[in-house]
């Protein structure tokens, strides 16, 4: 795979916004996670929520748009130059040649959700949904996608991919292919989603989510604490401007729908998305120096992954779950763990695994509790999602 320069990336997590907060909260091992306080009967769990959304205010020509997963979408936006590099690729190839490529799980679900709590009966006995909340462009799984390319003016392709957790991880594969066959010449990837009452509900209906914050690969580990976050990158093929000191340089992805929920037992398809990923690289296990982890903290995800990783990597890989900082951002959590590995690459700040203490011995010596420092020139993110939608990416230092 020809690598495509990553001019510009973001994050914003319950850590805060943007990349100081995530870097500050990383090297001081400091958790975004705190007791449930979202919805009006809050579930007894934690959560990484991000503070400031409500008081996100939009420009009035983006009101249409107005709901909460599209505040934190405008909030992450304005954060480390992202509106700049988009302006910069636009200035060289024209709007029409950039593409939109946005993840998510639920997008504007929560909006969909209060209109339903507020149904209206109208004059004929007939339930409607109440005029403040008639916007059909939010109770759309399209919503966010739609949202970026109004906020942005960009007229590329533009795409919502909603594959689960590994959506957007996803839009970085999809953008590659897109700028590789000649259908634009940059693409500003990313992915938003925020908490809600489907998500906080189905994942407590699953019997998923722990009590207390989340322990990654800690054999004491009983389930997940959820989270929202939303995050950027502004991709552009090599040689169509200045050069970039980090590339998307490989990217896997496989499906191998073993069960709507569950994992394959075996971890075949994280395996063949992470060999994929290394083979359109270029490079081999062994150059790996960082793994950004799925690592939900469920019994069954921490266990496959950890063999499956065990099966391809050598002993000296520092590979981590980073979800006891931010919480599990499902549909967002493949774009903040790939600017976590991006900061392992320009900081050289490996991330352990918070919160978690005793290592399970099912797992191997990869997996790391401990922050590391070290020179890296290739880190990985794995995004595994619902239905075996799975993802890896390797992003590397140019050459």
């Amino acid at each position: 795979m020809v690598p495509l320069n990553i001019l510009a990336h973001t994050a914003t997590t319950a850590l805060g916004a943007g990349l100081e907060a995530q870097r500050s909260a990383l090297r001081g091992r400091r958790s975004g996670l705190r007791r449930n306080d979202f919805g009006h009967d809050p579930l007894e769990c934690w959560i990484g929520r991000v503070d400031g959304v409500e008081d996100v205010a939009l420009p009035a020509h983006l009101l249409s748009h107005h709901c909460r997963n599209n505040l934190l979408a405008w909030l992450a936006l304005q954060q480390d130059g992202i509106n700049e590099a988009v302006a910069q690729v636009v200035a060289r190839h024209g709007a029409g040649r950039v593409a939109i490529v946005m993840g998510t799980s639920t997008s504007s679900i929560g909006a969909t959700e209060l209109a339903y709590t507020r149904l209206e009966t109208d004059s004929h006995g007939a339930a409607q949904v109440p005029q403040d909340l008639r916007r059909e462009r939010i109770h759309s799984p399209h919503s966010l996608g739609d949202f970026v390319r109004a906020a942005t003016g960009l007229q590329g392709p533009c795409i919502t991919v909603a594959t689960a957790c590994s959506s957007s991880a996803k839009v970085f594969a999809q953008a590659a292919r897109l700028i590789h066959a000649g259908l634009a010449d940059a693409a500003l990837v990313g992915g938003v989603d925020t908490l809600c009452g489907s998500v906080l509900y189905g994942f407590n209906s699953l019997q998923l989510i722990a009590p207390t914050p989340c322990r990654p690969f800690d054999v004491r580990r009983v389930g997940l604490s959820l989270g929202e976050a939303g995050g950027y990158a502004v991709l552009e093929r090599c040689g169509a401007g200045p050069a970039t000191p980090l590339q998307l340089q490989g990217y896997g992805e496989s499906s191998d729908a073993h069960h709507m929920s569950a994992p394959h037992p075996e971890g075949l398809g994280a395996r063949m998305a992470m060999q994929a990923a290394l083979q359109r690289a270029g490079i081999a296990a062994a150059d790996v120096g960082y793994l950004n982890l799925h690592g939900t903290s469920t019994p069954a995800n921490d266990g496959i992954e950890a063999c499956a990783v065990a099966a391809l990597f050598p002993p000296s890989l520092h590979a981590s779950s980073t979800k006891g900082w931010t919480g599990h951002t499902l549909g967002a959590a493949g774009i903040v763990e790939s600017v976590f590995a991006l900061l392992a690459l320009s900081d050289g700040l490996l991330p352990g695994t918070l919160n978690s203490e005793q290592p399970d011995p099912a797992c191997g010596p990869q997996i790391r509790f401990d922050n590391a420092q070290a020179e890296i020139r290739h880190a990985m993110n794995n995004s595994f999602g619902f239905g075996g939608n799975n993802c890896s990416l390797v992003f590397g230092k140019a050459e």
